[in-house]
């Protein structure tokens, strides 16, 4: 089966696109002000897309949290970060939440999930974490639908 080409939906609505891009720029502020370790803030991008299967964003955000000084057994152990030591309270609430978030369509984010970051989490860094997992896989579905291309 060969697959059509495909449609960069970015360009083809740049609006729509630039759109996504500032609403990201907020989504960036509010992590920051919200205090999140920019080094939590590429995991978290890099888990979305890791649950979302997307390659380019994968690869993107790999390559930031490397450049920002992020130990490469963090990233190689991020699927199975609950079975690890490399992870602070904050890291594992803020990790929960966004796949809580990211996995809404098996069952929306639970009282159990959104109270275990409750727990260790501001009210700021909840939102901050909410509207980066929201950015995070609104871009995975832009690159995944567009077949953004990665390697070969």
């Amino acid at each position: 089966m060969t697959d059509p080409q495909r449609v960069n939906i970015g360009k083809q609505h740049p609006a729509a696109y630039k759109a996504l891009i500032a609403l990201s720029a907020e989504a960036e502020k509010a992590v920051a002000t919200a205090g999140l370790d920019p080094l939590l803030v590429e995991l978290l991008k890099i888990r979305t897309s890791q649950i979302n299967g997307c390659a380019f964003c994968l690869r993107m955000h790999t390559r930031d949290a490397l450049k920002k000084g992020e130990n490469p057994d963090r990233i190689a152990v991020l699927p199975a970060w609950e079975e690890t030591g490399y992870f602070s309270e904050t890291d594992r609430a803020a990790l929960r939440l966004t796949e809580a978030i990211t996995h809404v369509p098996d069952g929306h984010v639970s009282d159990e999930d959104y109270s275990a970051a409750a727990v260790v989490l501001t009210e700021g860094q909840i939102s901050a974490t909410a509207w980066l997992a929201t950015v995070m896989n609104a871009f995975n579905r832009v690159a995944i639908t567009s077949r953004y291309p990665v390697g070969n």
